[in-house]
């Protein structure tokens, strides 16, 4: 039985696989589409303040350095409407990090040379008061984010203790300056395994009616939303396979999605396709319809009729199927080394 399910998880993901990157980018945290429709990406802190273009076999074609950058913890890559990239140094993994970066740069086909000059976009949570975080409020962290409008969206990292599994969403200006980021709204994946749903990239289709957040072993499509109120259409999950570290996502057009995984131990280091309209689909809530209008006073109307602000996680049982999925496929050693890296 369980080589069956390792079968069957490992197929989910590898169906999908398109190429292999170039082992530069090992540590591949973002991507996106150009105006061409070739595909750039950016590696993960630590690593040079470049943006890298693929060619078709995975191999790179183009290096543009950001002379005016530093790679502290580049998490996540996105564009606005105009084909702006923006790539965001946002990574806090140990809540220290008070004032966080942006760099807006335009569209890299009209980069003509290898190196760019990015404007600044810095942003701070007013929450953060310049004292330790506490455990049970550490979520500072953030990996993805995307364009809507003059703003800019970004779903943080959870790492709070215990483990509540919600992404907050904050909101910032897409310009140079200084801001105080905005919560403007929750959503909640699992209360378990934080791994497992750890929300790790983000983007928006190009007709800006799906949302998409990633984590490492699902999908989260958003659809039928209101403005900027992602949360509060239809939400539906894609189950992607065996765990990996998936750190990035995009669309290619509005039905079609890349994401890509990090190489660790020999496995991923690829890029995967999925066609929306193809795609096996997990209805997790549908959008509420408004209720005909009554002569009822508003004080007869039940806090249960009420739509939650934050969804309610997974069933008990999808949850058991996700870890059994985990135990059989990720083996051995490379379990125990996947499982204690700070991701």
């Amino acid at each position: 039985m369980s080589l069956i399910l390792v079968g069957i998880s490992t197929y989910t993901l590898y169906s999908k696989k398109k190429m292999t990157v170039d082992p530069k980018l090992k540590e591949i945290s973002g991507i996106e589409f150009d105006k061409y429709n070739r595909l750039w990406a950016i590696n993960d802190g630590g690593n040079e303040a470049k943006l890298y273009r693929l060619n078709e076999d995975g191999s790179i074609a183009k290096e543009v350095l950001i002379t005016n950058a530093k790679n502290i913890d580049w998490e996540d890559m996105t564009q606005n409407k105009f084909g702006h990239f923006f790539l965001g140094d946002f990574g806090n993994n140990e809540q220290d990090r008070k004032w966080l970066t942006i760099y807006k740069i335009e569209n890299p086909i009209d980069i003509k040379a290898d190196t760019a000059e990015a404007e600044i976009i810095k942003f701070t949570y007013p929450e953060m008061d310049g004292k330790p975080v506490a455990p049970h409020e550490r979520n500072y962290d953030l990996e993805a984010f995307v364009a809507l409008g003059r703003h800019l969206y970004l779903f943080t990292k959870n790492r709070t203790k215990p483990f509540n599994g919600i992404t907050n969403v904050y909101k910032v200006g897409d310009h140079a300056a200084n801001f105080n980021a905005e919560l403007v709204g929750s959503f909640q994946t699992c209360t378990t395994l934080e791994k497992l749903c750890w929300i790790t990239s983000a983007a928006l289709s190009p007709d800006r009616k799906k949302l998409i957040l990633l984590d490492s072993t699902s999908i989260w499509l958003f659809e039928n939303f209101d403005g900027d109120k992602f949360f509060s259409g239809d939400v539906s999950r894609i189950d992607l396979g065996i765990v990996t570290q998936k750190e990035a996502v995009t669309f290619y057009d509005d039905n079609t999605i890349v994401f890509t995984d990090e190489e660790f131990a020999g496995i991923g280091g690829n890029t995967y396709t999925i066609k929306l309209d193809k795609a096996k689909k997990k209805v997790v809530k549908k959008k509420a319809i408004p209720k005909p209008e009554t002569n009822e006073s508003p004080t007869s109307v039940s806090p249960k009729n009420q739509e939650p602000d934050i969804l309610q996680p997974p069933s008990t049982q999808s949850l058991i199927v996700e870890t059994i999925s985990c135990v059989v496929v990720n083996t051995a050693i490379w379990l125990n080394q996947l499982w204690k890296q700070e991701f």
